[in-house]
């Protein structure tokens, strides 16, 4: 247990152990938080964000951020087949039934808005609301290019400092702002120390996912799923430099959806960070309106 946040292991249907982090008090009578990480990423990418809603003087609530099956803590899986979005949907709904969360507000990066979205078409009753952290139902065919030049492919670090500047060489055209201490937290969000050696906080077989993807050929949209989340406040959070969520798709989600809330975050790009003080402000308001007794932005 860290100081900050409990941590707890769910056992999925075919055994793999899940690390998920929980803070704030599991007693609150306000609605929980479910994190859900982008692709490569981890539950420590909401690090900021879930001490500042589960610590609200006002009103402090459970949050849970989970690490994927072969991300951070969690088991890796020895088929990387079970990296798929069917299994990791499987293994959320298994963490929310083995933590006794109910209905939730999910806030999900990349991927986890992906799976919120999938969540909302078969499970529906879980979604208080939903934050989409720079995904919609149309991806951009040129971000997941980038996405897919990346992933299991980064050069190993001597140490943290330069896994700072490997993930300034990557990023920095979509985060200008950030300081030398901000991308050696990104480092460290990023990276861990295996057998003395940094890697990155994911099982390299994770690329395989990446595979059969054909940048010529676009996904599939998810314009259903959106649809899915239409009974539950939505807010979607663009980077303005994104090359994944476009202002076209987002113009498209605000058509479908009559006061959609949107909000754009300056100089950053896939996947906003969500830990500047802005951010969590608009956030943790948008939580807060998806109380039964709140109203909410419908």
């Amino acid at each position: 247990m860290s100081g900050d946040y409990a941590s707890h292991f769910v056992t999925t249907q075919d055994g793999l152990k899940l690390h998920v982090r929980a803070y704030g008090p599991r007693s609150s009578e306000n609605l929980p938080v479910v994190c859900l990480p982008g692709l490569a990423r981890t539950g420590a990418d909401f690090y900021e964000l879930a001490l500042a809603l589960s610590r609200d003087a006002g009103a402090p609530r459970q949050v849970i951020a989970v690490d994927y099956r072969g991300r951070g803590r969690s088991d890796y899986d020895r088929d990387a087949a079970n990296y798929s979005l069917a299994v990791e949907l499987s293994d959320v709904l298994a963490v929310l039934a083995a933590l006794g969360i109910g209905p939730a507000v999910f806030v999900g990066t990349s991927r986890g808005g992906i799976l919120t979205m999938l969540l909302a078409a078969v499970r529906p009753a879980v979604i208080a609301g939903a934050v989409l952290n720079d995904i919609g139902p149309v991806i951009e065919p040129q971000g997941l290019a980038r996405i897919k030049s990346y992933v299991g492919k980064m050069p190993q670090p001597t140490g943290y400092e330069d896994a700072g500047d490997i993930l300034r060489r990557l990023f920095s055209g979509h985060f200008p702002k950030l300081t030398s201490d901000d991308w050696i937290a990104f480092a460290r969000r990023t990276f861990e120390e295996r057998e003395g050696k940094l890697v990155p906080s994911y099982d390299p077989k994770l690329v395989k996912t990446l595979e059969g993807i054909d940048i010529n050929r676009p996904l599939a949209p998810l314009w259903k799923e959106f649809d899915a989340l239409a009974r539950v406040p939505v807010m979607v959070i663009r980077g303005a430099n994104s090359d994944v969520l476009s202002p076209a798709t987002v113009a498209a989600m605000r058509q479908r959806r009559t006061g959609l809330d949107v909000v754009e975050v300056p100089d950053q790009g896939h996947a906003p960070l969500l830990s500047d003080a802005g951010s969590i402000r608009r956030i943790a308001a948008f939580v807060v309106c998806c109380e039964p007794a709140g109203g909410g932005v419908r």
